[in-house]
C-alpha cells in the first residue's frame, strides 16, 4: 500500500468523491471483504459489493487474496493507499494556472502555485510509481509567528531576496545533461479551526493592511 496515491483520471476521482465510497476506502485500510466491510460500516452487503466493482475498476482498491468459504468464494480487499490527492488536472481545462495573474501577495496566487505543485509532482510521483523509481525532491513545513504585519512584510522580503540569491548562484542555464527544478516558497497564515470573533477581526485587519 502506498503512502500517498495522486488520482488524475476524472472518473476516479468521482469514484473516490462519492460518500459511501470515501467510507469504504477509509474502511479498507485494514484489508477486508464485502461482508467485512458491511459489518464495520453497517451497510448491506450488495451495496458494498457494487462500490467494490467500481473501486476495483478505477484502481482505488486492490485484491488481497480469494478465500473459500464452502461454495463461496470470499474476495478480500485493501484500498491501494493510506491517503490520495486528487490532481488539478482532473479539471483539465478550469484547473488553475499560476501564470494568469501572477502576484506575490495574493493568496488565490498562491493556492494556483499549490495547485500547479500537486498537479507536477503528482505527475512525477504517477510516473515514478510504475517505473519502481524515486523521485528527487525537497520540502520544508516551518512554524513562525509575527509579532505585527510590518514584521511579517519584512520577513517577506528577506526571504525573497535570499531566495532570488540562491536561485541566480546555482542557476546554470547551458549546462549539458542539466535538470529544471521549480522551487516554490510560500507564507501564510494558518486557519483556526474554531474561529472566533477576535479571529476574524485579526484576519479582516491583515487583509486591510495588505491592500
Amino acid at each position: 500500500m502506498l503512502d500517498v496515491a495522486v488520482i488524475e483520471e476524472p472518473a476516479a476521482a468521482g469514484a473516490s468523491l462519492d460518500p459511501i465510497r470515501s467510507r469504504i476506502l477509509g474502511a479498507l485500510a485494514e484489508p477486508g471483504s464485502a461482508a467485512m466491510l458491511a459489518g464495520r460500516l453497517g451497510l448491506p452487503r450488495q451495496k458494498i459489493n457494487y462500490h467494490l466493482k467500481e473501486l476495483e475498476r478505477h484502481g482505488l482498491v486492490e485484491l488481497v487474496e480469494e478465500r473459500r468459504k464452502g461454495n463461496v468464494t470470499e474476495r478480500v480487499y485493501r484500498a491501494t493507499a493510506a491517503s490520495y490527492v486528487i490532481s488539478p488536472s482532473v479539471l483539465a481545462a478550469v484547473s488553475p494556472d499560476p501564470s494568469r495573474s501572477p502576484d506575490q501577495l495574493s493568496a488565490r496566487w498562491l493556492l494556483a502555485l499549490g495547485s500547479r505543485l500537486v498537479q507536477e509532482v503528482g505527475s512525477l510521483l504517477t510516473g515514478a510509481t510504475r517505473a519502481k523509481r524515486r523521485v528527487a525532491t525537497f520540502g520544508i513545513d516551518a512554524h513562525v509567528r509575527f509579532a505585527s504585519a510590518a514584521d511579517r512584510a519584512s520577513f517577506a522580503d528577506e526571504l525573497a531576496q535570499t531566495v532570488a540569491s540562491l536561485v541566480s548562484r546555482y542557476h546554470d542555464e547551458s549546462a549539458t545533461g542539466g535538470r529544471s527544478h521549480r522551487v516554490i516558497v510560500g507564507l501564510h497564515q494558518i486557519p483556526d479551526p474554531q474561529p472566533g470573533p477576535t479571529a476574524a477581526r485579526g484576519t479582516e485587519s491583515d487583509a486591510e493592511q495588505e491592500n
